[in-house]
């Protein structure tokens, strides 16, 4: 079992549970493959996987140093819910703002990595495959030298949740009102998915983490780094499913979460003892 300590960076708004329901700043963790990218100028990437063999358990590859979750910038769903009606949702992109506020964010994530003083860190980054998400790891990375990324994975799984197709901006409103009443958890919007649909699915990706850390899928052939940093970038309500489920929240303490801000970021960070 591993142990992080989390930390919320003042860019972002997330209210955590009230802390009579967290007693430790220390909390239990879970356990955990390697690949390329390839970053164009256009902004595209190439990451061609490799055959990979599972680590003896008494060998396994360290701990990453931390796991970063970034919400992506301000899009323009957030300044005009009426793009929702005719722009699908995996397709809407970032405002200028939102494309500032990721280059902003990756600099302060190379600041934080800097503070370790090692020589031989890295980043990996797992990014929803919506638009917005992509636009915010395009601008985000060009914080970094393509000699510090150690790979890319798109993840459908993060996405974000589904509130149906194309949406009817007054039924929208309607919907949500009623979601407060049934329960912001297991209400399903029509056509849509619930937080609980993307709990199940989160569930599967946190598998997979746990799975490419154990293989050591983010460390160079022959190397066993202890400074290797994951960057998850996605959407406000699927990260905080995924801090609900890694951290074993109850339904009542997820209820009293709220999104942190675009560009901003809740850092998970290794505790001591390499656990």
């Amino acid at each position: 079992m591993a142990i992080h300590s989390l930390t919320t960076y003042p860019a972002s708004s997330l209210l955590l549970p009230p802390r009579k329901l967290i007693k430790s700043s220390f909390i239990q963790c879970c356990k955990t493959q390697n690949e390329s990218i390839e970053l164009s100028t256009n902004g595209k990437a190439s990451f061609p996987e490799k055959s990979l063999q599972k680590q003896p358990s008494n060998n396994r590859p360290p701990r990453p140093r931390r796991i970063i979750l970034v919400r992506h910038g301000q899009s323009q769903g957030n300044v005009d819910e009426s793009v929702y009606t005719r722009i699908a949702d995996p397709k809407i992109a970032l405002t200028e703002k939102g494309k500032a506020q990721a280059e902003e964010c990756g600099k302060r994530i190379r600041e934080m990595i800097e503070k370790d003083e090692a020589d031989d860190w890295k980043v990996y980054f797992y990014v929803s495959p919506y638009k917005r998400t992509r636009e915010t790891l395009q601008n985000l990375a060009r914080a970094f030298e393509r000699s510090r990324i150690a790979g890319m994975r798109e993840e459908p799984r993060l996405r974000e949740q589904d509130f149906g197709n194309f949406q009817d901006r007054e039924r929208m409103r309607a919907e949500k009102a009623i979601r407060m009443l049934y329960g912001r958890f297991f209400f399903r919007f029509p056509n849509g998915e619930s937080a609980a649909d993307v709990y199940d699915r989160v569930t599967g990706f946190r598998e997979t983490l746990r799975a490419d850390i154990d293989i050591g899928r983010f460390q160079p052939p022959g190397e066993q780094s202890p400074n290797m940093n994951l960057v998850i970038v996605s959407h406000g309500l699927t990260l905080r499913v995924f801090l609900m489920r890694w951290y074993k929240w109850t339904v009542e303490q997820y209820e009293k979460l709220h999104n942190f801000g675009n560009g901003g970021m809740v850092v998970m960070e290794r505790g001591f003892g390499g656990r």
